[in-house]
């Protein structure tokens, strides 16, 4: 028998290749600076892929070609999450004292639009 892994025979270095090394160094890059993201790239189907580390009820994946366009993806979930957590702005309620005293209409005056007119016969419609 003769073959490169035959028994008794030196060991032999084989070159081993590094499918898509620019890209998965980007994948790494990309891991290091966006610290509540796990960043991946997938070698078969050639797309980069972050997967958010932060609690939340469902899981978020994004997925984009490029790595310029999964950071785009990645800031508008962030943003989306931003928006869902954020609490909501309180209204502040002012006295009808306070609105007449700042120059708005109270809500005695409504000014002419929201005035009753009168019918033809003299009586409120």
């Amino acid at each position: 028998m003769t073959g490169r892994h035959r028994d008794g025979q030196p060991y032999a270095s084989v070159y081993q290749r590094v499918w898509d090394g620019p890209a998965r160094a980007e994948a790494e890059r990309l891991d290091q600076v966006w610290a509540d993201w796990t960043v991946l790239y997938s070698l078969g189907k050639r797309s980069f892929y972050a997967v958010a580390s932060w609690d939340g009820p469902q899981l978020v994946v994004v997925e984009d070609a490029t790595s310029e366009g999964l950071e785009e993806r990645m800031q508008e979930a962030e943003m989306v999450r931003l928006l869902q957590t954020a609490p909501p702005e309180r209204v502040e309620e002012r006295s009808p004292v306070e609105s007449r005293d700042r120059g708005t209409a109270g809500p005695r005056d409504r000014g002419p639009a929201g005035r009753r007119r009168s019918s033809p016969g003299g009586r409120a419609a």
